[in-house]
């Protein structure tokens, strides 16, 4: 029982923790959106119960990064605004799937074509269900106050602020922590190691098999992204991957009681009987279009290990389960999650103490209040915008900062294959010397400096030719098998003989690099 416990407290810390940076991003959405913008003006952006407002909606989310917990503060606004249940879903779905990092992480991790068809599925299962939903029931648009305006200068960033205080306590609080409890105990229903076989190509119920793993499952899109290129590279199904990251990355349990709480469990079911239907229709319509007849399926994979129990049966830390979560924690939480998380406590205490002290929003109204512009002192560049207009530039600076984080978290060619011979020399030290904790954190470290390699050619040049691709391979495939033989014990002979393997294909790998650069520099 212990161990099903903590295996549930770790799955869901990871969650959230990779949640923090996206759920943050959202908050701000969220502020920029009622204090900045309005309802008015964002009914105007988004549309709402049209065809054309689905697909404006789509192409929002698209552009905007955000995961499925951090779009449910977002479509709380959405439906405040006035905006249908079909245009509201249109970005709720497509925001979590695709943003320029994650987009061009897939990009090269599979033919463009497979994430392109994905990006063109999920835009035409949007524009359907959600046409059909609107047209079945028109009127599920909600009529608002609009919120009082804020004067311009500091109290409209400090209005911002603080709704985003509010809601980081309020409901929409409440329905991620429900996202995020679904996605720790689907952890109590699958044992460590128990979708290593599964998700096979000739399998007819794979993408059932999926349906079933990621309606309560939470991802990222970087994430369900690299799961993708793991499920390409081993011949897994196409549709199963087609529908790990609809559901996987585009929904949660937190969207769904977020909808059957406001629209009903009528309308809710509905809703979800359209997308089910439609997108395992589709799941199973691309499999063999799609699917890549080159690869050799592989007889298991490690993709979805996320998923289920981290801890085996019978086998307990040394230290205790406290003590392995903290370390596992420590080693493979990123920088930006923990900033991520941070600003989200520093937010919480805030909005806690908001309504403690504040639960009638005194501190709003006197934000609100006029002043007399007449009395203040005009300075020579002192330009007043409206909110609306400041409100689309915040979101075109945060679609700036996704772009620019493409270039900061896929560096150039050089500083990763540096990255690389760092974590490949920690990986193959500790399969040599049989530490087999310290080889089993560094290997996946050198398999994402590896995917993360090619992203960065690509994002800087456009391309990344066959040769690397197929060194690339290499190396991955060689970091795989070792992965594997550190997982069994294999003997330190076979051990040793295999990391000298692993270490001539990353040697292969970073002279075709070399090699590239030197040609294109001519």
């Amino acid at each position: 029982m212990d161990r099903l416990f903590w295996g549930v407290v770790l799955r869901t810390t990871q969650s959230a923790l990779q949640a923090a940076p996206f759920i943050l991003t959202g908050l701000i959405i969220t502020g920029v959106l009622h204090r900045l913008m309005g309802h008015a003006a964002t009914r105007r952006m988004f549309g709402s119960n049209t065809l054309t407002s689905l697909a404006q909606s789509w192409v929002i989310g698209m552009l905007l990064p955000g995961c499925s917990l951090g779009v449910i503060p977002i479509v709380k606004q959405m439906r405040l605004s006035g905006i249908a249940v079909g245009t509201i879903f249109a970005f709720a779905l497509s925001s979590p799937l695709f943003d320029p990092m994650s987009l061009l992480y897939g990009l090269t991790l599979s033919k463009p074509e497979t994430i392109l068809a994905f990006a063109l599925c999920s835009l035409v299962v949007v524009m359907v269900c959600g046409g059909l939903f609107d047209r079945w029931f028109p009127n599920t648009e909600v009529q608002a106050e609009e919120p009082r305006a804020t004067p311009h200068g500091i109290r409209r960033v400090a209005a911002v602020l603080l709704v985003m205080m509010r809601e980081s306590v309020g409901i929409s609080a409440v329905l991620i922590g429900v996202g995020l409890l679904g996605a720790g105990l689907l952890s109590l229903f699958l044992p460590a190691g128990s979708l290593q076989r599964t998700m096979a190509h000739d399998n007819p119920w794979s993408p059932l098999l999926m349906t079933v793993i990621a309606l309560p499952a939470y991802a990222t899109p970087m994430m369900a992204m690299g799961q993708l290129g793991s499920m390409f590279q081993h011949g897994n199904s196409i549709g199963a991957a087609f529908i790990l990251l609809t559901f996987g990355a585009g929904m949660n349990l937190g969207l769904v009681a977020w909808m059957g709480w406001n629209y009903g469990w009528k309308k809710t079911a509905i809703w979800f009987g359209l997308m089910l239907g439609f997108v395992i229709a589709f799941s199973y319509g691309i499999e063999r279009p799609l699917y890549p007849r080159e690869i050799e399926p592989a007889d298991h994979t490690h993709a979805f290990d996320t998923y289920c129990q981290p801890f085996l049966p019978g086998f307990p830390p040394p230290n205790g389960y406290p003590a392995e979560i903290a370390l596992k924690l420590r080693r493979e939480t990123q920088p930006h999650e923990i900033i991520g998380a941070a600003a989200l406590l520093v937010l919480a205490i805030g909005g806690a103490a908001l309504r403690i002290f504040d639960p009638s929003q005194r501190v709003e109204a006197w934000l609100a209040r006029p002043r007399d512009e007449a009395t203040l002192p005009a300075g020579r560049w002192d330009i007043v915008l409206p909110g609306p207009v400041l409100a689309v530039a915040s979101l075109a600076v945060i679609v700036a900062f996704s772009v620019m984080g493409c270039f900061a978290y896929y560096p150039s060619a050089s500083e990763s294959i540096e990255e690389l011979r760092l974590a490949n020399s920690e990986a193959m030290d500790g399969a040599m010397t049989r530490h087999a904790a310290h080889a089993e954190h560094w290997i996946p470290l050198c398999q994402s400096w590896n995917r993360r390699l090619l992203v960065g050619m690509y994002l800087r040049s456009g391309t990344v030719s066959d040769y690397v691709r197929m060194k690339s391979k290499i190396y991955r495939d060689q970091l795989e098998l070792l992965e594997h033989m550190v997982e069994d014990e294999d003997p330190p002979e076979e051990l040793r003989r295999q990391a000298l393997t692993s270490t001539r294909a990353y040697l292969a790998l970073s002279r075709a690099i070399r090699e590239t650069e030197a040609k294109s520099s001519l």
